[in-house]
């Protein structure tokens, strides 16, 4: 209840009955707060909104009616929550989730409710960032789209302040705007966020893009055919749908921001151009039981922000940028994929075989469960249905090339090299995996290579060129061959989604058998990460021990 006496504000949140303990009283003389008056109520005292501020919702009114002061313990409750969270004596892991999923949700709804610029948010931002850092083991180097891009190579489970501020003061926008209320939508009501970014601007902008996205129409995506993944039309959307499609686009807007920076940095950027390569997507279930350095490692070698002897030595931290070994510009892409002498010691050897190795062993429980089957070619089970009830969902057949025959022998190139079949043709080639079946007459190679990420397509087409004589070999011989490259880059980023689906290899065991021949790949470079300047015989003698 409000009452205004001449220059008198009388404020009462009483329900149905005056309490003189849950009302406020302010004065004002010439637009100034004065504490000369006091107001009874059955010879109780209603105190000041002087003495006692209100809190409401959250928001505490004082006499000043100014949200500074708020917003100033907002940032001191939000830096004392962060200390303490620091100071806890958990593991970094540990405190980024509970930054993550307690102190996080907890700061937004001061910043919803006051009026808070959006430079104060990005300081705040950049506080956050620093303990992030530091509790997972980054450097301060990559720039704040390593931590919260949605359409980065690697993605990081962390929220950005930013991004989580500018949606809900978009959604207050359009509900003032949009409301049912006719007074409310013609109010005028602005929401306040500074002069740096306005809500109603983000609003318009989202809109327009909507708008342009309506004209152009859907669009293919991938390989994938015209309409595969339909998209609302703004046009014809309300309520909540229209509002989820212009929070989903103001998301896209910061997000494309990010990567406009990202794009911009030649080297912490350099992901930008991996074409071909899968992304992947850290949970917290994975930061959680990887080993505390790894999840680092990952992060800078996805950057380039290694301590390598190039880096060092343009950061002037490095007498010299040669390598230990070859006495080249040791850069990371040197050290993991391009020193002569690793290559001759055998060191990147030594990694593709991990990886082949968990390539193979998926394969071999393919083939043995398919070899394990009757083959039943022609063959259809027709189940009866009464009249009146529901067929029952059959199990969907299983497809791919695994599937054409019941006598596949599985081949692979480790530990002692591999001879070709003679029956099939005579070649000193050695692919890393033959699959051959008698009864078709098929014979499938695959070819595996662990490059730079950068080079993942010139690698498909070198091997490809390199086993075409070979196959065409096979083929004037009766037999249908056939020579698939699996690239996996030496830091983790694949791509053989496609040669697991030829297979057959489908849902979950592809998923589990990509992500494996992806960590066996990180896992291994990291090894030679560490053990870039010592001597591969004492490098695996090591390892072995361990």
């Amino acid at each position: 209840m409000y009452y205004m006496l001449d220059s008198i504000l009388f404020i009462s949140w009483a329900r149905m009955s005056f309490k003189s303990a849950k009302s406020r009283a302010m004065v004002l003389k010439k637009g100034k707060v004065a504490d000369r008056f006091r107001f009874f109520v059955n010879g109780s005292a209603i105190p000041s909104i002087t003495e006692k501020p209100v809190k409401s919702l959250g928001k505490t009114f004082d006499c000043s009616l100014r949200d500074s002061v708020s917003i100033q313990i907002t940032i001191k409750e939000l830096e004392t929550w962060l200390a303490a969270v620091d100071k806890s004596g958990l593991p970094g892991k540990f405190k980024a989730w509970i930054y993550q999923h307690g102190v996080l949700p907890r700061v937004l709804w001061p910043l919803l409710v006051y009026k808070v610029p959006l430079s104060t948010v990005e300081t705040l931002e950049r506080k956050i960032r620093g303990y992030l850092r530091r509790w997972m083991g980054f450097p301060r180097s990559p720039c704040s789209a390593a931590l919260y891009g949605k359409t980065n190579k690697l993605q990081l489970p962390f929220s950005s302040l930013d991004e989580e501020f500018r949606v809900p003061r978009t959604r207050e926008a359009l509900l003032y705007r949009d409301s049912k209320d006719s007074k409310v939508a013609s109010a005028g009501i602005m929401v306040r966020t500074g002069r740096k970014w306005r809500a109603q601007d983000g609003l318009e902008v989202a809109e327009s893009r909507l708008r342009h996205r309506a004209l152009v129409g859907t669009v293919a995506t991938g390989r994938a055919g015209l309409g595969a993944f339909p998209q609302p039309c703004y046009e014809k959307a309300h309520g909540k749908d229209k509002r989820q499609l212009v929070l989903r686009e103001v998301r896209a807007g910061v997000e494309e921001e990010r990567t406009s920076r990202m794009v911009a940095m030649q080297q912490q950027g350099a992901w930008t151009r991996w074409e071909d390569a899968l992304e992947r997507k850290v949970t917290w279930s994975e930061i959680c039981q990887a080993d505390p350095q790894r999840i680092g490692f990952l992060v800078r070698a996805v950057h380039d922000v290694l301590p390598s002897p190039a880096n060092l030595h343009l950061c002037g931290l490095g007498d010299s940028p040669a390598c230990a070994l070859c006495s080249r510009k040791c850069s990371l892409e040197h050290i993991l994929s391009s020193c002569s002498k690793a290559l001759g010691e055998g060191r990147y050897h030594w990694r593709h075989d991990q990886v082949l190795k968990t390539v193979a062993e998926t394969i071999s429980k393919a083939v043995v469960k398919n070899n394990s089957r009757k083959l039943q070619l022609g063959k259809r089970n027709s189940a009866f249905v009464r009249a009146g009830e529901q067929p029952q969902s059959q199990p969907k057949p299983a497809t791919g090339l695994l599937t054409s025959a019941v006598d596949w022998d599985l081949r692979v190139d480790l530990g002692k090299q591999l001879k070709f079949l003679d029956q099939i043709t005579t070649t000193s080639l050695r692919p890393d995996i033959v699959l051959s079946s008698v009864s078709s007459r098929q014979v499938l190679m695959l070819e595996l290579t662990v490059p730079w990420e950068d080079r993942i397509e010139e690698a498909n087409e070198r091997k490809r060129s390199k086993y075409q004589e070979l196959v065409e070999q096979c083929q004037q011989g009766g037999w249908k061959a056939r020579c698939e490259p699996i690239e996996v880059g030496c830091r983790g980023f694949g791509a053989l989604c496609r040669e697991f689906t030829q297979l057959g290899i489908t849902g979950a065991e592809k998923r589990k058998a990509i992500k494996s021949s992806m960590e066996a790949a990180e896992r291994a470079s990291r090894w030679l990460w560490i053990r870039r300047s010592d001597l591969w015989a004492i490098a695996t003698g090591t390892q072995a021990r361990e």
